[in-house]
């Protein structure tokens, strides 16, 4: 979606520069070719090239002269040389054209000398654009290609260019509405990983503008070779280039230069000013903002008096007296907050009669320094950062009211809480205005209310805002409303529907809930509404889809329900839909499959249901992304309709997942340029098929087959040739068998989990240079792991449990851990000692080496893994005490050490926090043995608290699941909820009684003490822990009565006292009267139901051992894709229970 918002803004972009520019570019192009006769040659290559182009709702003009048989010399944006009739000059510059990549046939037009194809679209990564032909073009002076779609690395026949003065590469621009606001916007897809080699030949260079270019090289390797090969520059502009480095002095050899902005490069070595810009008498533009700089700032005066924009912002170690203008006639911008400048009145001087934007910090703000710039005739705009003391923000709110012309207003890290929220709308003349990351009252939001003549509103990331006022309807106009990231409280107000003049309406991770206001439909001027992220719910009006101007509707993620009505589409200009993640009913409405502008379709994970025949969408040719998954569909492969065969041809992402697909859709065979294919869960059988990477490896970023029954794939090498890096390559939960093939040029996630693989590549590891999650669990895979999967160095999580590897866990995998944070090596057949040298850099999270062969001690080095969560070591070979050194450990959630050789007691400390967030505990199994002291349980805290809201522990993108065994069944559970929590020390030595304190853990969901040799009585404070589900006593030498308080524990699934020596009565009441024998053999003492022996009646049979003897709880973590680790612990429940909190996925013997 955020490549529809990106091709919103552009269009936004093209209509105010076409506005501008476009007929003064067209008027002198046709000008200067009327003479001209086109040569036959040209117009034939320009009439290829048009029909390249996809025209749609965004393009301006179809090119209606571009005509056979006319002069192409007068065709629009055309320019020819008199002499030849060779076409010299092509703009087609923000005219909205589509296609899917360049046409190469562009390159025959080898006499051009301007080639400007900017503020359109080519494609982006769905589509290759040619690496070879610009060479071609060598009498190229000026060529523009910023915003055009162009992806990948820049084409090396660009460095070629001997002849030109001008290139223009841009991947960012700027927009300024009427109000003087300025929106940066970002839709980079390019990159250059060798800047000496671009512009070693271009010597003639005068203006060369990369923003948003991803630049690999080293910022002073860029400066030197700037100063030695292209010394006549006069414009550089390499603003968000991701620049690395610092600014070099050789820089300063390029005396012509008028204009510079290196801003937004925030991985720039933290540096002084560059003083040598101070003497660049030509300089006009020096944007240096959001770079590092830091120190002192020269107390000289900048030499040039032609100076129009000084840019410092956001540089916040960059102190000193602020810049000394007085040198400078025609300032126009000056931008100084977010730094640590201070105002030294002594000195200071600025002619501020042509400034027209101004950006200050409160730190420096105050009446003095306002006043010493005059009255501001010309200021149109300004920005306020870090205003949060009444002493600054009234005076700017003062110094504002009295600045008339003011137009745009944007505060930063304000708070408005200290001053009166009405004062902000005192500034009536306000065409713009935007809050960001500020502490705002609902207070603040009425008064802004009150600004009639606002048109731009944008308020993001704001905290509570309470409720959107009524009266907003009075702001009659206002055109972009955008608020972002701020919670607001209840439904939208009706009377939204009066702005009648607005465009954009954006409300994004608001919380807003109710319904969608119907009034919504009376704005016609509305071409974009964006409501996600929230709680709105009922049906979707279906005025909403008839707005004539509308062209982006997302309402993705909120709890939308019923169906889609159908709707009138005869005026629809709609290009993207994003209805996502909600609870639709219902068929897809047939209104759907006429939308002949759509774009973007995305109606996934809701509960849509019927059939769908892609053939349907057959007049659909713009579409380019369309995903069905994860509904109720049943989808056909053009079964029904036979209207086109080449329906879908422009698909270039595809989401089909639980389609109930069979088979491969046949449409797939037509593309050329997939960039995601999501097929999971279906159930498509045979070979996944070769044309994945003979057609697709260049294009393709994401596949995802996972989940079906595919049991091989074509191949004709166990390196799979991909060009680009991959985000996703999931192929788990098939039947796959044989090697494990590798994307050649590897993949941020891959997984091959869940199949029949047998071996994998000897050098597999060379194919991980960026892969973040690896998991090739629950195969046959066996072997030894080696050393050079350290080298994988952007290794996040490595999942390689369930397999056959076996010998000596690389002591580099966990000594280095400086970026692995979740390692799975569960039920193998490692062995050996674990590493002692663990860095102190650790970032593991979750440490799964259960079921393997490991011995020797637990190494304390482990203590220096503090983000550590999750600690499975169960059923190794390990012989040690009781790691109480890990009780230390702030983040620990769930530590499992059963059936290992520990032995010792249970020591505790005497004082300071002893694992406080605890949750899981399993020591089952080992050889541990003394008396448990009371102190022992009351360090537990979160077992303390009681939490039954049923909410879910999460952390972005993990996959959590817990495997429990009891009497011999496997159940698997996922989204564990927080409040689990259990404690096994089952299979034991331990004696002495059972300390009362343990009532105190009134969270604890399974505590199991079974098999020790525990005496005394059963504590009553047992019965409040009510949250208990599972209580194995079992096994052990209690005597006494069983307490009534027991009764209490209405929760109890799962009861065992049976093989002890209680007496008396069995509690008849509450959960007691569903348990059965088993529960209670093995005590002679005890009489009454369910057991058969009457109480006062003597029983002189023996009793069987219970088969108790083998009742086991396991627990165990699989950690998925992601950056942190939760934690888990599930028990049996009985079918029927109210209260379930675990998904079963499976339930299967051992």
């Amino acid at each position: 979606m955020a490549s529809v918002g990106w091709a919103l803004l552009l269009f936004l972009a093209q209509l105010h520069s076409f506005a501008n520019s476009k007929s003064h570019a067209d008027a002198n192009l046709t000008r200067h070719s009327a003479p001209s006769l086109c040569h036959p040659d040209q117009a034939d290559i320009l009439l290829k090239l048009k029909r390249s182009f996809l025209f749609d709702s965004y393009s301006i003009t179809t090119l209606p002269s571009w005509q056979p048989g006319s002069d192409c010399c007068l065709w629009e944006g055309v320019r020819c040389s008199n002499s030849s009739g060779h076409v010299t000059a092509l703009d087609l510059s923000g005219i909205g054209l589509h296609s899917k990549g360049i046409d190469s046939v562009i390159f025959n037009l080898t006499s051009l000398s301007l080639l400007d194809l900017s503020m359109n679209d080519f494609g982006g990564m769905n589509y290759r654009n040619p690496s070879d032909g610009f060479e071609k073009l060598s009498l190229l002076t000026h060529l523009n290609l910023s915003n055009a779609g162009i992806s990948g690395q820049i084409p090396k026949g660009i460095s070629k260019l001997t002849n030109l003065l001008s290139l223009d590469l841009s991947c960012s621009f700027t927009i300024t509405d009427d109000g003087g606001n300025v929106g940066y916007i970002e839709a980079c897809e390019s990159w250059e990983h060798n800047f000496q080699d671009l512009v070693a030949n271009l010597s003639n260079l005068r203006e060369l503008k990369l923003d948003g270019v991803f630049i690999l090289s080293r910022a002073e390797d860029c400066f030197k070779a700037l100063a030695k090969s292209v010394p006549h520059l006069r414009v550089l502009s390499m603003d968000s280039c991701e620049l690395q480095g610092h600014i070099d002095h050789s820089l300063s050899r390029l005396q012509f230069l008028s204009m510079i902005n290196l801003s937004n490069n925030f991985r720039m070595t933290p540096g002084p000013f560059p003083e040598f810009f101070m003497y660049f008498l030509n300089l006009s533009v020096l944007r240096l903002a959001r770079i590092n700089l830091e120190g002192w700032f020269p107390p000289i005066i900048f030499q040039s008096k032609n100076l129009r924009v000084l840019d410092l912002s956001g540089n916040l170690n960059l102190s000193g007296n602020i810049p000394k203008l007085s040198n400078v006639n025609c300032l126009e911008t000056l931008k100084l907050h977010m730094t640590n400048f201070s105002y030294g009145k002594s000195n200071y001087f600025i002619n501020s009669k042509s400034l027209m934007e101004l950006g200050l910090d409160g730190k420096i703000i105050s009446m003095d320094f306002l006043s010493s710039f005059g009255i501001l005739d010309s200021l149109r705009k300004v920005i306020l950062t870090g205003l949060d003391l009444q002493r600054e923000m009234e005076p700017a709110f003062l110094w504002i009211e009295g600045t008339k012309k003011l137009t745009s207003l944007e505060f930063f890290e304000c708070d408005f809480s200290v001053t009166n929220s009405s004062i902000i709308g005192n500034s009536k003349n306000l065409r713009s205005l935007s809050i960001s990351d500020s502490n705002i009252k609902e207070q603040t939001l009425s008064a802004v209310a009150n600004l009639k003549t606002l048109k731009t509103l944008s308020i993001n990331n704001c905290g509570l805002l309470g409720k959107l006022p009524s009266s907003i309807g009075n702001m009659s106009s206002l055109r972009v409303l955008n608020i972002f990231d701020c919670q607001l409280s209840g439904p939208m107000p009706h009377e939204i529907g009066q702005i009648k003049k607005l465009t954009s309406l954006i409300l994004g991770y608001t919380g807003l809930s109710g319904t969608i206001p119907g009034s919504i439909g009376n704005l016609t001027q509305l071409t974009e509404l964006a409501i996600y992220f929230g709680h709105l719910s009922g049906e979707i009006p279906t005025s909403l889809f008839s707005l004539p101007a509308l062209q982006v509707l997302d309402l993705q993620r909120n709890k939308l329900s019923g169906p889609i009505q159908e709707f009138n589409v005869v005026s629809s200009h709609l290009y993207s839909i994003d209805l996502s993640i909600n609870g639709l009913t219902g068929q897809i409405p047939q209104s759907f499959f006429v939308l002949t502008s759509l774009r973007y379709l995305d109606i996934a994970e809701n509960n849509l249901t019927g059939s769908v025949d892609l053939a349907s969408f057959w007049r659909l040719n713009n579409l380019t992304y369309l995903s069905l998954s994860n509904n109720k569909l049943s989808v056909m492969d053009g079964e029904v309709c036979n209207y086109s065969s080449n329906y879908l041809s422009g698909l270039t992402k595809v989401g089909l997942a639980s389609c109930s697909l069979t088979k491969l859709p046949s449409f797939l065979m037509r593309l050329n340029h997939v960039a995601s294919l999501d097929l999971s869960c279906n159930n498509i059988r045979g070979d996944i098929p070769s044309l994945i990477w003979e057609r697709w490896n260049s294009s393709l970023e994401s596949i995802d087959l996972s989940q079906n029954i595919f049991t091989g794939i074509q191949l004709t090498s166990y390196v799979i040739p991909f060009s680009n890096i991959l985000d996703n390559f999931d192929v788990s939960s098939n039947r796959l068998r044989g090697q494990i093939p590798m994307p050649s040029s590897s993949a941020w996630f891959l997984d091959y989990s869940n199949n029949s693989f047998s071996s994998v590549l000897p050098n597999f590891t060379l194919y991980l240079n960026d892969t973040n999650f690896l998991s090739m669990s629950r195969n046959n895979i066996s072997g030894y792991l080696p050393h050079s999967i350290c080298d994988a160095s952007a290794l996040e999580s490595l999942d390689l449990a369930f397999n056959n590897f076996r010998g000596l866990i690389p002591a580099c995998l966990i000594e280095k851990a400086f970026v692995i944070g979740v390692l799975n090596l569960r039920e193998n057949h490692f062995e050996g000692v674990l590493p002692s040298n663990i860095s102190s850099e650790c970032s593991f999270q979750a440490i799964d080496l259960h079921g393997n062969d490991i011995e020797g001690h637990l190494p304390k080095a482990l203590y220096n893994c503090s983000g550590l969560e999750v600690l499975d070591l169960g059923r190794n070979k390990i012989t040690d005490t009781f790691p109480s050194w890990l009780g230390g450990h702030l983040n620990l959630r769930v530590l499992i050490l059963r059936s290992n050789q520990f032995h010792g007691s249970l020591d505790y400390p005497k004082n300071g926090e002893y694992f406080p967030r605890l949750q899981i505990i399993d020591l089952a199994s080992n050889n541990f043995s003394g008396n448990l002291h009371p102190q022992w349980f009351q360090w537990f805290k979160p077992m303390e608290k009681y939490n039954n809201t049923g909410q879910y522990y999460t952390k972005v993108g993990l996959k959590e699941t817990v495997i429990t065994s009891y009497k011999g069944l496997y159940m698997t559970f996922e989204e564990i909820l927080t409040t689990v929590t259990s404690i096994d020390l089952s299979d034991n030595a331990l004696e002495g009684t059972i300390p009362g304190s343990i009532g105190k853990l009134v969270s604890l969901r399974a505590l199991n003490m079974s098999h020790n040799s525990f005496t005394g009585q059963i504590p009553r404070q047992l019965g409040g822990m009510t949250a208990l589900e599972l209580l194995d006593l079992s096994s052990n030498m209690l005597s006494g009565e069983i307490p009534e308080e027991l009764t209490n524990l209405t929760f109890l699934s799962i009861l065992n006292l049976s093989n002890n020596q209680l007496e008396g009565t069995i509690p008849r009441s509450r959960q007691f009267l569903t348990f059965e024998n088993s529960s209670f053999d093995g005590n002679a003492g005890l009489c009454g139901p369910p057991l058969s022996k009457q109480c006062g009646i003597p029983d002189t049979r023996a009793h069987p051992k219970s088969s108790s003897d083998n009742v086991d709880v396991v627990l165990f973590l699989f950690a998925g894709v992601g950056f942190g680790v939760g934690f888990a612990a599930a028990i049996l429940m009985k079918q029927g229970w109210n209260r379930r909190w675990f998904c079963i996925l499976r339930i299967q013997q051992p």
